[in-house]
């Protein structure tokens, strides 16, 4: 499984990346899009909906199952990957480039820190 180094993870499998401008890129990763197999449909979070760290703010639909989105930390969505509405797929083609969900504005930008990094994202999928 692909795990950069570069991006904190949660334990429910999205990925967090933070951007020069502060704000926080999220998706899912590489090992979720793996377990989901073809996905079909995504729910897009609206944007300015503030988000609770660990809330559902959306869903994946695959050919296997649905699957909620959990924020990985809190913020107000300050942007959406539109692309997705069309082209869903992207999250299984390229799940840390262009088949990002959203940006958020975090509510406390030092709770990125918190999250897992990529070794303990590791550790945690290998069981």
């Amino acid at each position: 499984m692909n795990v950069p180094e570069t991006l904190r993870y949660s334990s429910d499998h999205e990925w967090a990346q933070l951007l020069d401008d502060g704000s926080i890129k999220i998706g899912i990763t590489d090992y979720a899009q793996d377990a989901l197999g073809d996905v079909v449909f995504v729910e897009l979070p609206d944007l300015g909906t503030e988000l609770e760290a660990g809330a559902t703010f959306g869903e994946v639909e695959s050919t296997k199952s649905v699957s909620d989105l959990f924020a990985p930390l809190a913020g107000s969505v300050a942007s959406v990957n539109d692309q997705l509405t069309d082209n869903p797929e992207k999250i299984n083609e390229d799940p840390y480039g262009d088949g990002w969900i959203c940006t958020i504005t975090p509510a406390d930008p030092a709770t990125y820190d918190s999250l897992l990094d990529a070794a303990a994202y590791a550790q945690l999928i290998e069981g």
